[in-house]
């Protein structure tokens, strides 16, 4: 059976349209299992990296540094990536990636230094580049036209999900277990993710085309779409990154409690991806992300009054609707955009704008907390994403979507 994309769409040659469905249908249940397995592996540690990266004497910019070189790797890496899966295939991306995730998990346990754990983390990027952006580029091949949004709705539910479950779990290991339990988790899942992917994955290709950042920055909607997508992760580069430190220093959370709240806060994102998929196929998807960025910032402004954990249990939900609001019209639009352009390289476009945000987060968020106090840190971050959104509008406001 050999497979290939017509259109920017997965078909199987000489089969009935059933045959191709069940194809399709297959491809999806594959990758949305091992996303969730990948994710599931990188959330374990995102939330107890800045404890471990302070036990080796990192202050409030070097815990930045340590999470804007996994972003930066990204950042340079997808781009190139995203085009050559295009031309390429997928498959081998995906696999290449996977692999090296497993291989890395156990590293950081080797990690001695501050400057190791950088290291590490860079690498660990790279790895990353190869396996999330490539796979949501195959599903959105299956996607179906105007209905875009609940397609790539439904499987970001996979990457929530992992990301939701991997705090709340990474506490717990930490907890009862230790820190070096956390990491060799972190490999287990991702072997598991390349296991279901080497045996179960077929190959396919997306449209030859080989377009480059800058061709994708060419379209508007793009330029728009990844303008909010970088204040996006900003937003939740200062969540996932201080909300440990803020919360010790706010309620004397434990790293449970912590993993709890950032788990709160991607599983509402994760509820209602599917539910905001349909409706950004039937609505205007601009209005949605601008909605979901406004609860985005004032959930972000009640951080620093809310000084228990019911308290910041209330700033992550909101934190969650606005991701679940905004998320899905955002993966909607750079689907359709990726018809034309490849969607290799409008989904790497798509997250090196995730990325540019994860990296100017940290470092930004690290020296307000080393200058000022935790406390300021995100009242910060709610104002750079409410001067984001009219900024938003008028570079989106007469296409129409």
């Amino acid at each position: 059976m050999r497979i290939k994309s017509i259109s920017g769409n997965l078909s199987v040659e000489g089969n009935s349209k059933k045959s191709r469905e069940i194809q399709e249908s297959r491809v999806f249940n594959v990758l949305f299992v091992s996303v969730f397995s990948a994710m599931l592996g990188l959330g374990i540690v995102v939330p107890l990296l800045p404890f471990y990266a302070e036990s080796l004497g990192a202050t409030g910019i070097w815990i930045g540094a340590i999470f804007s070189g996994f972003s930066l790797s990204r950042a340079v890496f997808m781009p190139m990536i995203g085009s050559l899966s295009d031309s390429r295939g997928r498959r081998l991306f995906i696999l290449s990636g996977l692999l090296i995730h497993t291989v890395l998990s156990l590293l950081y346990i080797s990690a001695s230094s501050v400057y190791a754990l950088t290291a590490v983390r860079v690498i660990h990027g790279v790895a990353s580049a190869m396996v999330i952006p490539i796979a949501m580029a195959y599903i959105a091949d299956l996607s179906p036209k105007g209905g875009e949004g609940k397609h790539m709705g439904t499987f970001t539910i996979s990457m929530f999900l992992g990301m939701g479950f991997g705090p709340l779990l990474g506490g717990v290991i930490k907890d009862t277990h230790g820190m070096e339990a956390v990491f060799i988790s972190m490999a287990i899942f991702s072997a598991i993710a390349f296991i279901i992917c080497l045996v179960f994955l077929p190959e396919a290709r997306g449209k030859y085309v080989r377009a480059s950042l800058r061709e994708a920055l060419k379209s508007k909607i793009m330029r728009a779409v990844l303008f909010f997508r970088a204040m996006n992760a900003f937003a939740y580069g200062t969540f996932m990154v201080f909300l440990p430190v803020v919360g010790l220093k706010l309620a004397n959370l434990r790293p449970t409690e912590v993993g709890i709240l950032i788990s709160l806060s991607i599983f509402t994102s994760a509820f209602l991806q599917r539910q905001f998929g349909k409706l950004a196929d039937v609505k205007r998807k601009s209005l949605l992300i601008v909605l979901g960025s406004v609860v985005i910032a004032i959930s972000l402004f009640l951080v620093p009054f809310l000084t228990s954990f019911p308290g910041l249990l209330i700033a992550t939900f909101l934190i969650g609707i606005g991701g679940g609001i905004s998320l899905p019209s955002a993966m909607a639009m750079v689907t359709i955009a990726g018809r034309e352009i490849g969607q290799g390289s409008a989904m790497g476009a798509f997250n090196t704008a995730m990325s540019i945000g994860m990296i100017t987060a940290p470092m930004l968020s690290g020296g307000i907390m080393d200058l000022f106090g935790e406390l300021y840190i995100f009242p910060f971050s709610g104002l750079m994403i409410l001067l984001s959104i009219p900024l938003f509008w008028l570079m989106i406001s007469d296409c129409k979507i």
